[in-house]
């Protein structure tokens, strides 16, 4: 899925030899997972279909935004108090 030789994918795993800008992305996409939690820069996977509505959110305007959040925050909110009451 990758294009690329075994031999290289076991320096990769041995952290002898690191994988260009390019093919990171690729396994990214591959895993579905952002790059920066693949090379450990953030402690949670965000699936692709999540990222996307983020990056729908960000283009919103900024009262769009605002709306979004709020909705949010309020389910949020209703969930966490259903979870302590049950």
């Amino acid at each position: 899925m990758l294009g690329t030789k075994g031999p290289a994918i076991g320096r990769y795993e041995r952290d002898v030899m690191k994988p260009s800008i390019e093919v990171a992305t690729r396994m990214a996409d591959i895993l579905e997972v952002s790059l920066d939690y693949l090379v450990g820069k953030v402690d949670k996977a965000i699936d692709q279909e999540t990222f996307k509505r983020l990056q729908d959110i960000e283009k919103l305007s900024e009262k769009e935004k605002e709306y979004v959040f709020a909705l949010m925050d309020a389910f949020l909110r209703d969930t966490q108090t259903k979870k302590v009451y049950s």
